[in-house]
């Protein structure tokens, strides 16, 4: 098997190397490894590393674009977009990327702060009055929780930062909060939207009833703050988060594989979702459509939510090209997007006294490193980072000048260090 995708991967890489420049997608031009100073031979042992987990049958396939000083050093699909029908990864696959979402909403919001129409230091009820006064769930002696007001108005850098104290419900990768009970009544708990036949402002007016876990600029918790987010910009652009981001963000650099619900014609193209099986030495597919763990509604669903925090599809490539803009601080092409101080201010850590992450920090919608060794892996000061539920993951890594993307579609993700594998691998790789 794995010699059939090897020579797969190894024919789609001879072909984009005679593709004309012109015809190279969103601008990223693809060179030889060593032209950026990175080795071929070297980055081989990334995809045998990728080959063998799909070998051993611990996950379907992925693709993994490495951009170094601005040019493609390798991009390669490995393994299967669907097992069952046996079809091969191709480099342009196109994937849930959950999380990932927030930082593209995030540039949203400071495309705004530029036009004038807000500042992050602004309360969140100026845009949204259902956020003008919120409560907290504080625990009490008894083991429940007494709801209090907030002891200050949630702002838009709160949402930003994750410090407005608002987590995710009861539902998966976050922690139950206080008033859990709460919010599974009203039936907002986990990050999927896809499947709701209501609009995201519909649902954070509601949200902005519940009592919160924390009070705002006191603790990170992760939770629905993006898609917060995501509601203020419709409400103040009055476009859907969809259609602001392709008309601001995706068409202007070419992202034109980004969407928050997929075009019939590329269905062919969505990587399948698949699922670990016990200890993780197995995975079987998803349900169909399932919920958060499963294919979703991203083809045939209401197509009303545009989920800031976790609701957008896209391929390795487009993303790549996204962080690229950020990596040249807020221009690619000649396409400015943003300033260089609006991009200097986002990948600045904004926690102050805050814990977050041994070593790290948090910026406007990105993990901040500040010191790598405390992950135990290679990397550099200053790279801004996330990742995704379907255990995707990119960082950008601006003292070597580099940005990753890594797209799989695994959830959950049991017993796998293949992300670890790859920034290991991917570091080993650089020569210059």
């Amino acid at each position: 098997m794995r010699s059939r995708i090897r020579l797969t991967a190894l024919a789609v890489v001879f072909a984009l190397l005679f593709v004309p420049q012109s015809l190279v997608a969103q601008g990223l031009v693809r060179v030889t490894p060593e032209e950026v100073g990175m080795s071929s031979e070297r980055l081989d042992r990334l995809s045998l590393a990728l080959e063998s987990y799909v070998d051993e049958g611990r996950l379907a396939g992925a693709v993994t674009i490495v951009v170094r000083k601005g040019r493609i050093a390798y991009r390669e699909g490995i393994g299967y977009r669907d097992v069952e029908a046996q079809a091969p990864m191709p480099s342009d696959g196109i994937f849930r990327i959950a999380s990932q979402t927030k930082a593209l909403a995030s540039v949203g919001v400071m495309l705004l702060q530029e036009e004038g129409k807000l500042l992050i230091t602004d309360p969140v009820g100026k845009y949204l009055p259902a956020f003008a006064e919120t409560t907290v769930a504080e625990p009490n002696d008894e083991g429940g929780y007494d709801v209090v007001p907030a002891r200050r108005p949630i702002t838009i850098r709160d949402l930003l930062t994750h410090t407005a104290g608002i987590s995710y419900g009861m539902g998966l990768l976050a922690n139950r909060g206080p008033a859990a009970d709460a919010w599974a009544e009203a039936g907002i708990t986990g990050w999927y939207f896809a499947d709701r036949d209501e609009t995201v402002g519909e649902t954070m007016a509601r949200l902005a009833k519940l009592p919160m876990d924390e009070h705002p600029g006191e603790r990170w918790i992760y939770g629905y703050n993006t898609d917060i987010l995501g509601a203020m910009i419709e409400e103040i652009s009055g476009q859907t988060l969809g259609d602001f981001l392709k008309q601001r963000l995706f068409d202007p650099l070419g992202m034109t594989d980004t969407h928050f619900f997929l075009p019939d014609s590329k269905l062919g193209r969505l990587a399948t979702v698949y699922s670990s099986v016990g200890d993780g030495s197995s995975f079987e597919r998803a349900p169909d459509p399932g919920h958060m763990v499963g294919q979703g509604h991203y083809v045939n669903g209401p197509r009303k939510a545009f989920s800031a925090g976790a609701g957008v599809l896209s391929t390795a490539t487009d993303y790549a090209t996204f962080l690229q803009m950020m990596l040249n601080g807020g221009e690619l092409d000649g396409t400015r997007i943003l300033s260089r101080k609006t991009v200097e201010s986002m990948i600045s850590d904004h926690l102050g006294d805050i814990a977050f992450r041994d070593g790290q920090g948090f910026g406007l919608g990105f993990s901040i490193t500040h010191d790598p060794a405390a992950g135990g892996l290679p990397g550099s000061v200053g790279e801004f980072a996330w990742a995704g539920a379907y255990h995707s993951v990119y960082w950008v890594d601006p003292r070597e000048e580099m940005v990753v993307v890594y797209l799989t579609q695994i959830i959950p993700a049991i017993n796998l260090d293949d992300q670890q594998k790859v920034r290991s691998l991917v570091y080993q790789a650089i020569v210059d």
